[in-house]
């Protein structure tokens, strides 16, 4: 995994934007690239002057993400189950675990789409559950992008803040940025939570004679 991350980083290095827009659609068609990493790489090179603007590195792998999960996500539309049945384990991804995906949208809604932004590995591959669960299109690509770019926006920022030396602290950044995630992921929970707690309160009410 991490001899792999270090491919990427490369690529990303060598090839500017293009290979950073490639990195990240492959991320997200379930190939472990390691983008915790290699966005805030990204954003170190912008700060160096290896890529031109940490806003435009930002926007450029937000498009990628969007285009590696339009991609899964029309693999499981059109594939549906059987998709999953013969080649899920490829991404880690079996019936069982398609079928608590599903029922998370179900009872969640569409902001699990949201939240799967921010979880690792989960990220790269929770388009295809939503892609079989037949999820409204518009809903997908707006709760998609919306997490994807404070994914990006946030992973550029601190690895510009960096800069030079990025690769002296990537493995704590590893860490902290772990940490980091898993913070917003407590938040977005317990706003998941009130969310629900208020709309059963609103529904006891309302069913009070």
């Amino acid at each position: 995994m991490e001899h792999l991350t270090h491919f990427f980083l490369n690529m990303v290095d060598q090839a500017g934007y293009p290979g950073l827009f490639v990195v990240m659609v492959l991320g997200n068609i379930g190939v472990p690239v390691g983008a915790e990493l290699v966005v805030p790489a990204a954003g170190a090179l912008a700060a160096t002057g290896h890529l031109s603007n940490v806003w435009v590195t930002a926007l450029v792998a937000t498009l990628g993400e969007l285009v590696g999960c339009s991609i899964l996500y029309a693999v499981g539309y059109f594939g549906g189950r059987p998709f999953v049945a013969r080649w899920g384990k490829y991404l880690k991804l079996s019936e069982a675990k398609l079928d608590v995906f599903h029922t998370f949208y179900e009872r969640h809604g569409n902001v699990v789409v949201f939240v799967c932004r921010f979880i690792p590995f989960v990220r790269g591959v929770s388009s295809l559950p939503a892609g079989v669960s037949r999820m409204r299109k518009r809903y997908f690509l707006a709760y998609t992008a919306a997490g994807s770019l404070l994914f990006c926006l946030g992973l550029t920022w601190i690895g510009s803040m960096f800069g030079a030396h990025f690769y002296e602290i990537m493995p704590a950044l590893h860490r902290v940025s772990t940490a980091a995630i898993a913070l917003v992921l407590v938040a977005i929970a317990a706003f998941v939570w009130q969310r629900v707690a208020s709309a059963r309160r609103r529904g006891e009410v309302a069913s009070r004679p």
